[in-house]
């Protein structure tokens, strides 16, 4: 098969979307949101999810040449999330 240069795609075709209403508009429509208990969590929190002394840390270390990546533990930080997500698919 030769690939031709002169090839141009015709415009892609899009159906389309309705509008999005307010919540308020939802709600009197008899339609209802719930957040998850994770969600509901994350918001009850009153400590910040980023420790600011930490991240200076790093960014000293980055800046100073002494930050060693550890590849393995990032792969196996990864694979754990992965794992845990799925388990929670599983559960739900």
């Amino acid at each position: 098969m030769k690939i031709d240069s002169t090839y141009k795609p015709g415009p892609t075709p899009t159906a389309p979307r309705p509008a999005a209403r307010p919540a308020h508009e939802a709600a009197a429509a008899g339609e209802s949101v719930s957040l998850s208990q994770l969600a509901g969590a994350m918001q009850s929190t009153d400590k910040p999810p980023v420790n600011a002394a930490r991240i200076q840390e790093i960014k000293d270390a980055i800046s100073q040449g002494r930050f060693k990546v550890n590849p393995e533990a990032i792969a196996d930080g990864l694979i754990q999330s992965a794992r845990d997500l799925l388990d929670s698919q599983r559960k739900a």
